[in-house]
């Protein structure tokens, strides 16, 4: 005979009684409330079972109490025992496991929307992402954050696991009913080292309350751990990202869009946030999101959503907005830095993301914008310590932060810790080429050099030609920011003895045929070029007048430029590529008419005749 028997025959007459296992998934997610027996004695079954029994007046729905005691045998009695020691034992354990951090550290789970539209996802998502927010505010909690609770989105696991995993004592979770302009959210706080509900509530609140009900929720629960807000933690936790309750639908719906990652997504996500922006001039958060997806777009050179000049122009307003409209948000702060870094303004930098991290300890993400800004401008033991940070704020954290952790690692000598860092963001976004070449880079650095041509080969299948660092000038060119030009000698040796080419789209010239600077000059300025661009040989002209100011067009876009001789290399400078000067090699091509040349450089492989 099974649990879910024995239990039954324990119930009452015509009432329902449930194990602990089935209890953990069912709590926040139907609208019924539950009695704790306590662990139970059931025959024919060896260990003691949690179980409970359902309440469902409806006055009762999200609640937990305690079942009224009734005298029990000795066997009870001694159960009850060995569950106390057992208890006993179990807070220990878990204090040794807390004891990393002195502050209470806490996971928000995802709201269970129990509305029946799948639509209103985003609305329970955004519910989540707030709480967490408000508690990430907190400077004496650990908060993890939201990439790591996203993982237990309609994956559910018991309490104990979710807390063994991510390495919290405490979990809050909950759910969200939405209909039409009404709302009920019930949430409860657990403590996993005792199995204890330190606090529980239910809201039922029309939408113009929403945010009410989010900041009694955040101080409910700081007040449940023990913690005494400061009057500006107070008072940020009670400001509401808008009062236009139509903008903040239209945030939470850009937020879900950007959190794909996919093209499609991101595009859609930047309507979202304008939109959102259109309705509310004042709405700090919604320019914030905005200028964190611009940057993700921008660092990822993703230019058929944006090119890289208005990307960072846009960037750049919206963060600057933001910090306008709400001087203590973390995450533009953050945004800044990393844009600052890239254009080597280190000590900025530097001073940005520290910003961003004295505003929001808790923030993963503005952790590891800390660490790589200080990896770039070669501060490895603090950027060290950053990252180690953001790990263990968010043990999920995202690839791009996991992989800028990695090259921390690498850098730093740990290459162990690299490799296994670095592997972790490969296999989470498996699909991305980029991180399987900086793997690669590690992979040679730890003497497994078989593994890291195979990750080099890999990598170049998935880009295919979409990435910029599918190639070595790829690589110094778009981490040319690293302050300490060893760093990228390191990376860039690695790749070379990994297999990854010089030059983009298998170009492969004879170096004997390489024209020097002075031809070079007498060929192409004040000339018009004609000829074909890889991958696919599309048609392109390169107009440069004599004064170096050009044109270089395909069917696909036109980029003004000034172009130059600079040694042995012609350079094409304009806003792309961060405004850094995009230089290569001119060959003479082995055609029969001997007017052919190639021009390799970071972006392109162009291959023309002079035709002007």
């Amino acid at each position: 005979m099974n649990i879910a028997a024995r239990l039954e025959a324990m119930a009452e007459p015509g009432g329902v009684c449930i194990s602990g296992t089935a209890f953990d998934h069912a709590l926040h997610k139907v609208d019924v409330g539950f009695a704790s027996l306590g662990e139970q004695r059931l025959k024919n079954i060896a260990d003691p079972v949690r179980a409970y029994r359902l309440l469902l007046d409806p006055a009762a729905s999200g609640k937990v109490t305690a079942a009224p005691h009734r005298p029990g045998s000795r066997v009870m009695i001694l159960a009850g025992a060995a569950a106390l020691a057992f208890a006993v034992l179990a807070g220990i354990f878990a204090w040794q496991k807390f004891s990393v951090s002195s502050r209470p550290s806490v996971a928000v789970l995802p709201f269970a929307n129990l509305g029946g539209d799948p639509g209103q996802d985003y609305f329970a998502d955004g519910i989540t992402e707030d709480l967490i927010t408000d508690l990430t505010k907190l400077s004496g909690l650990d908060v993890i954050a939201r990439n790591s609770v996203f993982a237990y989105k309609n994956n559910p696991a018991a309490l104990a696991d979710v807390a063994r995993d991510l390495g919290v004592r405490y979990v809050v979770e909950g759910s969200v009913r939405r209909t039409g302009e009404q709302i009920r959210l019930n949430a409860q706080l657990v403590d996993t080292a005792t199995g204890e509900n330190l606090w529980a509530n239910r809201f039922d609140r029309g939408m113009a309350g929403v945010f009410a009900v989010q900041e009694e929720m955040s101080g409910e629960i700081a007040k449940a751990l023990g913690i005494q807000a400061s009057a500006a933690e107070s008072e940020r936790m009670a400001r509401p990202p808008t009062e236009n309750l139509e903008a903040y639908d239209y945030y939470l719906q850009a937020e879900t869009a950007s959190r794909s990652v996919l093209q499609a997504g991101l595009r859609e996500a930047l309507a979202l946030y304008e939109k959102a922006e259109g309705l509310d001039s004042a709405f700090a958060e919604a320019f914030a999101a905005d200028a964190r997806t611009t940057v993700y777009i921008w660092r990822e050179a993703l230019n058929d959503i944006i090119q890289s000049a208005p990307a960072q122009k846009r960037a750049y307003e919206k963060a600057s907005r933001a910090l306008e409209l709400e001087p203590d948000l973390s995450s533009p702060y953050a945004i800044l830095g990393i844009m600052q870094v890239v254009n080597r303004r280190y000590e900025d930098a530097i001073a940005s993301a520290k910003k961003a991290v004295s505003i929001g300890p808790g923030d993963a993400e503005a952790q590891a914008a800390l660490g790589y800004v200080q990896l770039c401008a070669g501060n490895y033991t603090e950027a060290a310590a950053a990252v180690e940070t953001a790990l263990r704020l968010d043990p999920n954290l995202s690839p791009i932060n996991r992989e800028a952790a990695g090259l921390v690692f690498l850098l730093q000598g740990n290459v162990e810790k690299a490799i296994e860092t670095l592997e972790r963001a490969r296999d989470d976004a498996p699909t991305v080429g980029n991180f399987r070449f900086t793997l690669a880079a590690a992979y040679v650095r730890g003497g497994r050099l078989p593994d890291a041509k195979a990750e080099i080969a890999a990598g170049l299948h998935l880009v295919a030609g979409s990435s910029y660092v599918d190639s070595l000038a790829g690589w110094q060119m778009t981490h040319a920011h690293f302050r300490n030009p060893q760093d990228l000698a390191i990376l860039v040796n690695a790749l070379r003895q990994a297999g990854l080419p010089q030059w983009r789209y298998g170009f492969t010239p004879d170096e004997h045929d390489q024209l020097k600077g002075a031809e070079i000059a007498s060929l192409v300025i004040g000339h018009t070029l004609q000829g074909q661009i890889e991958p696919g040989l599309q048609p392109a002209f390169l107009q440069i007048g004599s004064d170096g100011k050009a044109a270089f067009r395909t069917t696909t876009r036109l980029v003004t430029e000034t172009v130059y001789v600079d040694g042995e290399l012609l350079c094409e400078q304009s806003e792309n590529l961060f405004g850094r000067p995009d230089c290569g090699p001119v060959y003479r091509r082995n055609d029969t008419a001997g007017t052919g040349y190639s021009y390799a450089n970071t972006s392109k492989v162009f291959h023309f005749m002079v035709v002007q």
